[in-house]
């Protein structure tokens, strides 16, 4: 199988930046329309119909056999973190193109038609709040979606309008017009590297994903008094970063005596931010998630008791905002089992594993059944320029999904 074709592709697309000397690609960017235009090629050449939506999410469709027949979808995300590696998400992208490409060179038409999705946004990057693209791809962009605003003041609203050169509600309305329906899918699967150490201590290549951990994502504002750093007595203070700096310790330390619970207040702006005055506003992230809800809400409830309380102590106002609420989701049961048979025949043994990370899946899974493949990834390490999965492993993965195709197209023809 083409396991360099891929590797080059990874590579390629790689260097499509919006930094110099660094890989990131945020919605809606300069890169974000390069990666489409370069990744779309690559769908054509895949014998891909290749169109884009009107929220940047890219579409490659090759029809089945069978005009009856439904839609598999297949796909993930191709904007990245701030300093990212090259397989998050993007794998789940490329990976499925060279899959069909594979069969396309064997002659093997699937009696069913096939989706690639690469979508424009999932990481969260840009707006603080993630699944953007497939959200927008299904036509679930609320209000409140269009509402939120990125570090320079630009809305999503007003984003998507530039992009698309049309009104956002009627970008809304033309995606749930185009959007597909439950009855014509057979699922949606994706490719996604681990993340996570499992699949490296297993020894193992790649692994089935069972479920989702559910995720809750808020903007903290901490609003005190900004004031001189060497006339100001310590006791009359009211240092909004001292309340937010209290604030995220108490966070990690429920993290840490909650078992399977992972919180992080991942970034934090500092407001005036000289060295001679006392904080007067800080506003930052936090991100909370756990394989079960009841878990994520009795955690959120302590974190709220615990801002309330510091925030009296202090003297400091303090505000909430939502940006982002997923449940937990499980995989189906069906589309999981026909995935384990096929990395069973391809590597021996099949490992059930649980995802901490939030993937475009989540969004997918209101609309169909979903399944996803985990490929080993060196250290567990993501999210970070170093982040590695060998091509050895990524064979790995590609065989399972030729292999996931061909018995799909059994089960049909059954």
């Amino acid at each position: 199988m083409k396991i360099d074709r891929l590797s080059g592709m990874l590579s390629e697309l790689g260097c499509v930046s919006d930094e110099p000397g660094k890989l990131t690609r945020t919605f809606l960017s300069p890169a974000m329309r390069r990666a489409n235009r370069l990744v779309g090629g690559w769908m054509k050449d895949a014998g891909l119909a290749v169109r884009e939506d009107a929220v940047g999410n890219l579409i490659g469709r090759i029809e089945g056999s069978d005009k009856k027949a439904k839609t598999l979808l297949l796909g993930s995300h191709l904007d990245t973190v701030r300093d990212a590696g090259r397989f998050d998400g993007t794998l789940g992208v490329l990976l499925p193109i060279v899959a069909l490409a594979e069969l396309k060179r064997r002659g093997v038409t699937l009696p069913f038609a096939v989706e690639v999705i690469g979508f424009s946004e999932e990481e969260g990057v840009r707006f603080a709040s993630a699944y953007i693209g497939s959200k927008g791809y299904l036509g679930l962009l609320t209000a409140a979606d269009l509402k939120l605003r990125d570090a320079e003041g630009t809305s999503v609203r007003k984003a998507i309008s530039e992009w698309s050169r049309g009104a956002p509600a009627a970008v809304v309305r033309r995606n749930a017009a185009r959007a597909p329906r439950p009855q014509d899918l057979l699922g949606y699967v994706e490719v996604h590297i681990e993340q996570g150490p499992v699949l490296e201590k297993e020894k193992l290549a790649v692994g089935v994903v069972s479920a989702i951990a559910g995720q809750s994502r808020f903007k903290l504002t901490w609003t005190g008094k900004a004031g001189h750093a060497g006339t100001t007595p310590m006791p009359l203070r009211h240092d909004a970063l001292a309340g937010a700096a209290e604030f995220t310790i108490g966070v990690e330390a429920i993290a840490r005596r909650t078992p399977g619970l992972v919180a992080t207040v991942g970034a934090l702006t500092v407001t005036p931010g000289a060295a001679n005055v006392i904080p007067g506003e800080v506003v930052h992230t936090l991100d909370v998630r756990h394989a079960r809800d009841a878990v994520r809400r009795s955690a959120l409830m302590q974190l709220g008791r615990l801002a309330t309380r510091i925030a009296r102590e202090r003297g400091l106002q303090r505000r909430w905002q939502r940006t982002q609420e997923n449940r937990a989701v499980a995989c189906s049961p069906a589309l999981t089992a026909q995935l384990g048979r096929s990395v069973e025949a391809a590597q021996g043994r099949s490992l059930s594993l649980v995802s901490g990370a939030g993937h475009d899946g989540v969004v997918l899974s209101s609309l169909t059944p979903i399944a996803m493949l985990f490929v080993r990834c060196h250290g567990g390490l993501s999210h970070h320029p170093d982040e590695y999965a060998s091509p050895a492993d990524c064979g790995v993965a590609l065989r399972v999904m030729v292999d996931f195709l061909e018995r799909m197209a059994q089960q049909h023809a059954r």
